[in-house]
């Protein structure tokens, strides 16, 4: 059932070479083609539409599970509907993301909205992988919808990644933090040709003592534009920071519009922005030890985005 496109795009967006053992659920082209669960993680096709429920049993130590989505045919249009539930105490990595291979002339797009729920005292290590290619001319489209809820003393820590060929995605991010939960957000993005990316985050620090870090890394090239958007409000006496920092190339363009917003007096909330080209400098000393103007560009890029 998976030929060679199909296993390239599991290995890029899931580091998975064959299929695995424990949880897990594979979607390809619109359908569910592999689902199983473990003894302490249910997965499960969701009724009534199409998507997938996890449900982790409370205390589940040292267990991934994979819920890839690949997309191998021109023309495909997907949506689906994922709950994801950690119980109580459990500790756990999930790793999601999208590959697309278009080799047509009709646009293939996956939405997807993810609603997550951490319970108390559980921690949640989220890996997201979006990623296109082919050399037709119809696009390549992801728009996913991520919805967070974080119980007392839970720990959400989401690594959200573009890593390349996606012509157009808008990324929305919501969450709400409950006492003493924690959520750290790592995005790293790279555009280039006519690519857009739009990202719109928001966090809302419910619980006193609650906890969010929001660190994006972008890179922009040719004529590709970016939209970063991200605001943190503190309802209790929480602590949010902002950082998001952006190399642009050639003709593009980028916006970053960090937001913080204290609504109790011992919140404490910052936010720092920058958007600038390669350093000249790193350039000449690469250059110096035998790199070529191509390699050294390369490896301030891929460094930048770690």
């Amino acid at each position: 059932m998976l030929n060679a496109v199909d296993k390239g795009l599991l290995e890029t967006v899931a580091d998975l070479y064959k299929i695995p053992s424990g949880a897990f659920s594979l979607r390809k082209n619109g359908s569910g083609l592999f689902i199983n669960s473990s003894e302490n993680v249910t997965v499960k096709a969701k009724e009534g539409q199409p998507g997938i429920d996890v449900i982790v049993k409370p205390g589940t130590k040292n267990e991934s599970i994979h819920i890839p989505v690949i997309i191998s045919q021109s023309g495909i249009k997907d949506m689906v509907y994922n709950t994801i539930e950690i119980g109580e105490g459990a500790d756990v990595v999930l790793v999601a993301g999208c590959g697309i291979h278009n080799s047509g002339s009709e646009a293939s797009q996956h939405d997807g909205v993810h609603n997550i729920i951490i319970k108390k005292g559980a921690r949640l290590r989220y890996i997201e992988k979006h990623y296109g290619e082919g050399n037709g001319s119809g696009g390549k489209i992801l728009n996913p919808q991520t919805v967070v809820e974080i119980h007392e003393g839970g720990i959400g820590e989401f690594e959200m990644v573009q890593i390349g060929g996606v012509d157009s995605t808008h990324r929305v991010t919501e969450a709400k933090l409950g006492k003493r939960a924690k959520l750290v957000i790592k995005e790293r993005l790279m555009t280039h040709g006519e690519q857009e990316a739009f990202s719109d985050i928001k966090i809302e620090l419910n619980g006193e003592e609650a906890l969010a870090d929001v660190i994006s890394r972008s890179v922009a090239k040719h004529t590709s534009s970016q939209v970063f958007r991200a605001q943190v409000i503190a309802r209790s006496a929480g602590r949010g920071h902002v950082e998001c920092d952006s190399i642009i190339m050639d003709s593009a363009k980028i916006s970053s519009i960090p937001e913080i917003r204290a609504e109790h007096p011992e919140a404490e909330l910052t936010h720092e922005a920058a958007i600038g080209k390669i350093s000249g400098e790193q350039i000449i000393k690469l250059m110096s030890l035998g790199l070529s103007e191509e390699e050294a560009v390369k490896v301030v890029i891929e460094g930048f985005l770690r």
